[in-house]
């Protein structure tokens, strides 16, 4: 099981070839290419756990399933917290495990996500429902040295998670999408159309 402090900042990204190719002449090589990603979030009744600030999910990120749980950490000019994540063979059963113990779905997301690394951190861009976003994973120093090659100021910096933005998206838009994902957000925008 592998357990580190995940430290990152999220960024907008306008354009994702301009992306693509700045992070080509800023050292990166793409590690994963552009694949689909699914999480769901899980919550004990009355939202107990993200009282507490936590988040348990399963993740299938292509064919591969991960159990997660990200606890609260510091959040300042970077986002901080300890990750503890674990591979499983099988996410429906895993899915089957937790609601048998209690827990229940809170929240699901999805996304198409490409990694980037240079070695010394990684950068991912993720395409979302809510418009696409990257994020720098590393050491704070690192962060913002890359943040910077890339045209990323400290003022374009969000240290939000996608469930937090996908709220302020819901508010800004007024959106009726429970959900963070594609089919969710595009039926939210049907109804609206009519």
């Amino acid at each position: 099981m592998a357990s580190s402090k995940e430290i990152e900042i999220k960024f907008r990204v306008a354009d994702l070839r301009a992306l693509g190719r700045k992070l080509h002449a800023a050292g990166f090589c793409m590690t994963t290419p552009r694949t689909h990603e699914m999480n769901t979030l899980y919550d004990l009744p009355g939202e107990v756990l993200r009282g507490r600030k936590e988040l348990p999910s399963i993740r299938k990120y292509g064919s591969e399933w991960t159990l997660t749980h990200k606890s609260k950490g510091k959040i300042g000019r970077h986002n901080s917290r300890v990750e503890l994540e674990t591979s499983v063979s099988d996410g429906r059963k895993m899915d089957a495990i937790l609601r048998a113990l209690g827990y229940g779905p809170s929240f699901r997301y999805e996304k198409f996500r490409s990694e980037w690394t240079d070695g010394k951190g990684q950068v991912v861009v993720d395409e979302t429902p809510i418009g696409n976003f990257g994020e720098i994973e590393g050491a704070p120093r690192w962060i913002d040295a890359t943040a910077k090659k890339l045209g990323v100021t400290a003022a374009d910096y969000i240290t939000k998670n996608y469930a937090g933005l996908f709220l302020d998206w819901k508010a800004r838009t007024k959106s009726r999408a429970e959900e963070m994902t594609f089919n969710a957000v595009a039926g939210s925008r049907r109804q609206r159309s009519r």
